[in-house]
């Protein structure tokens, strides 16, 4: 994975204009000139691009693109690489509301990972089902089959933590033992934590239940449960982040929102910077977001003026009018709630999910 000194690599963002005849923004050449950002540089970069379609020709353009600054897939993965990808699949009972990361998106991204020599996998763990109930509930088999992709359910382990206060915290062994972690998060409202980007999808790391069980012990204290989110964060260390911002999930997040059209692909080095940049552009303030104010406290997260935008600032890409939930639920689980999350959990894996297979056969 990537280097453990925060705030020492390359980073970046980039954004592509909504169509070549758009008036709101300026145009891009199909293959503009941008400097690869310095190994050496001591700001965190974010490369963000306007992206409006998830069709494999166009959205491979944008990826590339969106990489550019980096110098491309091959800056992060060598030949023979064992390649984590994190997307997010928080449910399989929501189909097409946008609420998971596209299949889409995972397929450019595997296929990239396979150009250079990598072998990639996916993992997650989530809130209810398999990792792979839920991604074939979204439309992930065909993907799946085509590049023979393993996906697994996560299994943790303890590991060292930046800080005391959570280094009980179990984390998945493959993402910590993968020689590349690249995170594959949705842009999406959350009822609880405000917005869910990058920082939040690698809670997906903490496998199984233990997730409910972090609900009950660290959800009292928002600041707590933030810090704790932040400290998976650095432990897991992502060694690219890759924002599906193309549709997202606003409102009532983050499973019962809607789609929403935001036309936006990011990607940084440095999750935090990401994360900070995406506040921006959603116009919500940091202090709202549980992760980011976390962030800022533990001094890993870049202000604004601190970090290189390649091409445009977040101020040029403002999304005025972002629905955050009608209201926010407490983080807090208990116990009755873990109970019942936990059996939910186990229904959805052993009995529903197969069931649904058979139905099918």
């Amino acid at each position: 994975m990537g280097n453990w000194a925060l705030g020492i690599g390359h980073w970046a963002l980039v954004i592509l204009p909504l169509s070549p005849s758009s008036p709101s923004f300026p145009s891009f050449p199909s293959s503009p000139s941008i400097p690869h950002l310095s190994m050496q540089t001591q700001k965190p970069a974010v490369s963000l691009i306007r992206a409006t379609s998830y069709e494999r020709e166009a959205l491979r353009e944008s990826l590339v693109i969106l990489l550019q600054p980096f110098g491309g897939i091959a800056a992060f993965v060598k030949k023979g690489d064992r390649v984590l990808l994190k997307p997010n699949l928080l449910t399989g009972s929501r189909p097409g509301k946008e609420c998971i990361t596209r299949a889409e998106l995972v397929y450019e991204v595997a296929q990239m990972v396979i150009e250079v020599g990598g072998k990639p996998f996916l993992g997650d763990s989530p809130a209810f089902g398999s990792a792979k109930g839920v991604a074939v509930a979204n439309g992930y088999l065909p993907i799946l089959e085509e590049l023979n992709l393993p996906i697994i359910d996560f299994h943790g382990q303890h590991y060292q933590t930046v800080s005391d206060n959570f280094n009980h915290l179990r984390l998945s062994k493959e993402a910590m033992e993968a020689d590349v972690v690249i995170n594959l998060p949705k842009v999406k409202s959350h009822a609880q934590l405000t917005l869910t980007l990058g920082v939040k999808n690698l809670f997906g790391c903490v496998p199984g239940k233990m997730k409910a069980w972090w609900h009950m012990e660290a959800g009292k204290d928002a600041n707590r449960f933030g810090e704790m989110l932040v400290e998976t964060a650095r432990a897991i260390n992502p060694d690219l982040t890759i924002l599906d911002g193309i549709i997202g999930h606003e409102g009532n997040g983050p499973s019962n929102g809607e789609p929403r059209q935001l036309g936006i692909l990011a990607a940084a080095s440095d999750i935090f910077a990401l994360d900070r940049a995406m506040v921006e552009i959603l116009n919500v303030s940091p202090e709202q977001v549980p992760t980011v104010a976390a962030s800022q406290r533990l001094g890993v997260c870049p202000e604004l003026a601190a970090i290189e935008f390649p091409h445009f600032n977040p101020d040029l890409l403002k999304i005025e009018d972002w629905r955050l939930p009608d209201k926010l639920m407490p983080i807090d689980f208990g116990m009755p709630r873990v109970i019942k999350s936990t059996f939910k959990h186990l229904y959805t894996r052993f009995i529903k999910e197969p069931i649904s297979v058979y139905g099918r056969e």
